[in-house]
């Protein structure tokens, strides 16, 4: 896809990427049986724009009865997403990932966990935010987003306002998000854009950056980010 597109889908729904590839490479045989038997029981229900023409809400309720929800934007290859589920079994948790090689991975780790309070989109969170309740959502994670380095690109990243209003919108009063990233102008954009649409930073200054969080599990990314010498930050953020 390219910055030169109409407004809207042919389904009328808006243009949105924050997001680069789709698929890398050759998925295994195992991954696509992930797939091809996996994926839809895993689906949290009508996301899409092609099937969901109208925008109806998502029935939390009956995907999680009494269970208060999280959301993973852009869950990678989903060990985060995993960890969680394992160390919080009364939360049920929705990650929105369009990188099909990454859900492939997803759903194989959540065979071998054998956690069930998970619900995947394969696909753009912010056709997600359209169909969850207004404030419905306790915490939400943004771990090692794609950085889009160019400064042309700087507004096809997440945390800028199509999105965070978004978000803003879906999370309840005083519920978390968290930002990982190990990019410096991700930070820089982060701390400049999260607070001017309802957050408030946690964080007293910037030797927080540097202290993962309690529960925290390190991802394929952050150990990339370290292997190659960058320093990964840790934002936190509260909806006021």
């Amino acid at each position: 896809m390219t910055d030169e597109h109409p407004d809207k889908h042919p389904t009328g729904a808006p243009w949105r990427n924050f997001y680069g590839r789709l698929k890398g490479k050759t998925l295994r045989p195992s991954q696509e049986t992930y797939l091809d038997e996996d994926l839809a029981a895993l689906s949290p229900g009508a996301v899409g724009w092609e099937e969901n023409p109208d925008r109806l809400p998502l029935d939390l309720e009956a995907l999680f009865p009494g269970k208060e929800i999280w959301v993973e934007v852009g869950f990678g290859g989903g060990e985060h997403m995993v960890h969680q589920a394992a160390q919080n079994p009364g939360v049920g948790i929705i990650g929105a990932e369009p990188y099909i090689n990454g859900v492939a991975m997803l759903l194989g780790k959540i065979r071998k966990a054998g956690v069930e309070n998970l619900k995947v989109h394969p696909g753009d969170v912010r056709d997600l935010f359209d169909v969850l309740p207004q404030g419905s959502v306790s915490r939400a994670f943004l771990l090692y987003p794609d950085p889009w380095p160019k400064k042309r690109h700087h507004r096809r990243r997440f945390v800028t306002p199509d999105y965070l209003e978004a978000l803003a919108g879906v999370l309840k009063p005083g519920a978390i998000f968290r930002v990982a990233t190990d990019i410096p102008d991700y930070v820089r954009q982060t701390l400049e854009q999260v607070p001017r649409h309802g957050f408030e930073w946690l964080a007293e200054g910037p030797e927080d950056w540097r202290s993962p969080w309690g529960d925290w599990i390190s991802t394929r990314y952050e150990q990339k980010a370290l292997r190659e010498g960058r320093t990964p930050h840790y934002l936190t953020f509260r909806r006021v």
